[in-house]
Formats: structure tokens, sequence, C-alpha cells
């Protein structure tokens, strides 16, 4: 989000941030929390003494961007994102009371009730559909935890890989780095949403993912960085490039900016080499390497009862895949956006 639009939180000590805390049972009730001033109003920076700090020595706070003194924990540099994370009250080491009032620049997708944008932890409504915050243009891609919950029930090995598994390949497990957490929230995004769907398909099923959090800080998220550059000069930006590992000898690494392999040239963009591994195309060819790999008359029924051609058909021919989707979407996430089929028509 904009600085002008990050919220304040209450002051913590500084070895909040280099204790890890617990996955669950470290919640308590929200009376007597501290809070704020001003939580319905944006504010970039306010004067405040640290609880503990000698006298007179005070620091610049604000949400998500601090100039020196103590680092507030932040949960955006999580491979899994806090947009699901429920207001709560937790203690610090210390005593220190924290109210939690992170805020999510990804915006519900249409359709959806949306915020109620009241003040403090009634800012956002849980358990809505919202697509990947950014500060260009509005993306049609949904949200980490979203898509974390779907994989829960469909499985992460999509459409094409069904055509040739039993069953879909689920998660066992999610672990998330040290930051403020709840397990509460944690469960309800990737889980509870989707509880009470039911009529799935053979091998189906909605998973009870286990879920747990990790005493180890991730070492490039934002308050680990500001943690190291206390003294440093100079605003932090994060890393616009898309970097995704793959635990294969060939070239398991790869670096996309605004959907090119980085360092690809304004002339180049149209060149096979501009593509990145991960890209519909590219695993799609990767798909047909694999089926021509394999006899067609070991090629199971959904690739052999009629001619597919476009990765649209190859998709929608995995009739189980397809069917569980579809009951995903009528029980739980009616507003999930779906791409137009002419972007899947490709061959």
């Amino acid at each position: 989000m904009l600085e002008f639009e990050d919220q304040p939180c209450c002051p913590v000590r500084r070895d909040w941030a280099s204790k890890p805390s617990e996955a669950s049972g470290d919640l308590e009730a929200p009376e007597d929390t501290e809070r704020c001033e001003g939580l319905g109003s944006p504010m970039t920076k306010k004067m405040r003494l640290e609880p503990g700090t000698p006298d007179g020595v005070a620091q610049h706070q604000s949400f998500g961007h601090q100039e020196s003194g103590p680092v507030t924990p932040d949960v955006s540099g999580s491979h899994v994102t806090a947009q699901e994370q429920a207001p709560v009250t937790r203690t610090a080491p210390g005593d220190v009371k924290v109210v939690d009032i992170y805020r999510t620049g990804a915006k519900c997708v249409p359709g959806e009730a949306g915020d109620s944008r009241q003040p403090g932890a009634a800012y956002h409504q849980v358990g809505l559909l919202r697509v990947k915050p950014g500060r260009g243009d509005r993306t049609c891609s949904l949200s980490c935890s979203d898509k974390l919950a779907r994989w829960n029930v469909l499985g992460c090995q999509g459409a094409l890989l069904m055509h040739l598994l039993e069953e879909p390949v689920y998660l066992s497990a999610v672990v998330i780095g040290r930051c403020p957490y709840s397990q509460e929230a944690m469960h309800r995004a990737l889980t509870g949403r989707c509880q009470n769907v039911s009529a799935l398909p053979k091998g189906f099923g909605v998973q009870e993912v286990k879920i747990q959090q990790s005493g180890l800080l991730f070492e490039q998220s934002r308050s680990a960085v500001q943690t190291r550059r206390a003294d440093g000069s100079g605003r932090l930006a994060p890393c616009g490039a898309a970097i995704s590992w793959s635990a294969v000898p060939e070239q398991p690494l790869d670096v996309t900016a605004n959907g090119f392999l980085q360092g690809t040239t304004k002339k180049a963009i149209r060149c096979l080499q501009a593509r990145s591994r991960i890209s519909k195309v590219e695993l799609f060819r990767s798909f047909q390497k694999l089926l021509s790999s394999i006899s067609e008359d070991k090629w199971p029924d959904s690739l052999r009862l009629r001619k597919l051609e476009t990765y649209h058909e190859y998709k929608e021919a995995a009739s189980a895949y397809q069917e569980a989707w579809s009951a995903l979407r009528k029980q739980a996430f009616g507003s999930w956006i779906r791409n137009p089929p002419d972007y899947h028509q490709f061959k």
C-alpha cells in the first residue's frame, strides 16, 4: 500500500522480533486492549515513546516503514499472504499489548461483498476472494491464500496432469515463517472456507492440511532487512522480479519481470527465449513432450476418445478435475475470476 495509506500500530519491545511466537494458544481476549490514536485515519509517522526505553528516547514509527528504533514484525515477506489474518490481540514479551491491525492492499474480486472500511479491526471483512495486491494495473490473479485453499480441494497438479494421475497431489503441510500469526485465521483461509464442500468426484476431498509456524524469520522479509539496515539511509523498495525455483536439474531458477525472462529486450519479447518456464504455453509444451514419450495405446481414455488440439480442450477433457472445480465454485468460490476462453486457444 502507499505510504499515506499505512495504518499505525502500537509499539512493541525490541526483542519481540527476535523471538518465535507460538502457533496457537497465545491469543487472548480483546478486553483492556491498548489501542493507538487515530486507527481510522491515515498516518505516515508518529512520535512515540517505546515502553522500557529511557525517558526522552523516541522512535518514528509507522506500519510497514520505520526510520529508527525497534522494528515491528511484518508479514509482507512471508510466502503466504496475511490477507486472511484476523484482527487479534496478543501479548509480546514484557507484557506489551499489541493490536494486530495489519492491512492488505488486495482488493476484493467483483461480486464479493467488499470491505466495510471501518476504523481499526473492522476495516476488512475476512473470508472473501481477493486479487493479488500491486501498484500497477489491477491483476486478475487471485491471492496466495485463495490459491492454496483451491489446491486444498483440487490438488496442486492442475488439470493436465490429472489425465495421468489416479488422484490429486495434495499439500501435507504449510509452514509460515516467524511473523505476527493467528492459527485460527490461517485455518479459516486455507481450509475453513471450503470445509462444507461436498459431492466431489472420487479421489477429491477437502484436506486437513497441517499448518505450522516456524521460529525462523524469512531473511529477505521487509522486517529482517530493516533490522539489518537499522542505521542505513534510503527507502526500502520490494524487488519487482518474480522468482520461481524448482528442484529439477534443467534450469531450476526462473526469474521474470513483467511476464518475460529477466533481461529480455524489446526486440526479443516475442521470441521463445523470452518465455517463462512456468507460463501456460511452456507447461503445455512440457505436457505434450511427456505424452509423446508414451505409446498412444497406453494413454488414458480421456486423451484417446476424441481428438484434442488446444490447451483449453486438453484441460476440459480432464472430466473429474473439472467436475470437482465446478462443485468448488458453486459451493464456495462463486466469484472466482476466470480467464476468457480465448486466452487458452493455443496449440
